[in-house]
């Protein structure tokens, strides 16, 4: 019975992307390359009405501050964490625990790389100016945009599938309240199910959020609605591209280095025993 749900589930998948893929060459055809021009002219606007003021002294003065603060900070900081704290290490020798379903891992891969390419190239967008603008940063807008498309799917099946998972706990007071552990250099079972509070609050940041980003960035890309909107959806899209940001980069530490031999992990779906029984040991297992 799952291996047939599994079965749909990727050919309902195969079937999304290829229309994806359909909407986004046509969407990008007819855009032009002057599109973005226009749209930041729509949103400043001659007229100075309610939200034009407020974007321009934002976007000229806090946002690409925040931003660039964001991505050096953060970044900072865990380099210290690994320097002083170091990563977690354990026994991949014994008993390994299947914790992601094939199925689960393809969709995270689809999410991991359209994500990145998203951040990659909405930081280039912010930073237009930096870079030149120019073909290379259009380019960026159209890669934007396709990861976008690309996202959308991985989303929306991660809030079916793991949905259960992420719902919040009691364990996830305590976890936070020692930060996961992760300021020790002891291993000591940590109260966490078979996602702790870190990633919990990642997902209700990257999904619910990453969905609202695509509603919002659909509209700045259109131009479909009034320009009093579009100015407020450019404003949101800018905020929350902030704390998606931000936790990326988290979440890209945490489980590159912060754990010896998770991106193994993640590749065969399976972790050591050991590891469970410390970062998850609330999480039952056969």
């Amino acid at each position: 019975m799952q291996k047939t749900t599994q079965s749909g589930l990727l050919s309902g998948l195969t079937v999304l992307l290829f229309l994806t893929f359909g909407a986004v060459s046509a969407w990008a055809t007819a855009s032009s390359p002057e599109y973005y021009q226009r749209l930041i002219t729509g949103i400043v606007g001659e007229d100075w009405q309610k939200y034009g003021a407020l974007f321009t002294l934002l976007q000229s003065h806090y946002f690409m501050w925040i931003f660039l603060l964001l991505i050096t900070a953060v970044p900072l900081i865990f380099a210290l964490h690994y320097l002083i704290i170091g990563a977690k290490h354990f026994d991949h020798g014994g008993k390994q625990i299947l914790f992601f379903p094939l199925f689960s891992r393809l969709i995270h891969l689809l999410g991991a790389v359209s994500f990145t390419a998203l951040v990659i190239t909405g930081l280039l967008i912010t930073f237009a100016s930096f870079f030149g603008g120019g073909t290379f940063i259009r380019s960026a807008r159209y890669v934007h945009l396709f990861a976008a498309f690309l996202a959308l799917p991985a989303l929306l099946l991660m809030l079916v599938i793991w949905l259960k998972d992420m719902l919040p706990a009691m364990c996830d007071i305590k976890w936070c309240l020692i930060l996961g552990g992760y300021l020790s250099k002891k291993k000591v079972p940590v109260p966490a199910e078979k996602f702790n509070a870190g990633q919990k609050m990642w997902y209700w940041c990257a999904v619910p959020g990453g969905l609202i980003m695509a509603f919002t960035g659909f509209y700045l890309w259109s131009f479909g609605i009034n320009i009093d909107l579009i100015r407020i959806y450019a404003i949101i899209h800018n905020v929350l591209g902030m704390i998606l940001v931000a936790f990326y980069l988290t979440h890209c530490y945490m489980s590159i280095f912060a754990i010896a031999g998770s991106l193994k992990s993640m590749k065969t779906g399976y972790k050591p025993q050991e590891e469970v029984d410390i970062l998850h040991s609330l999480h039952k297992y056969e």
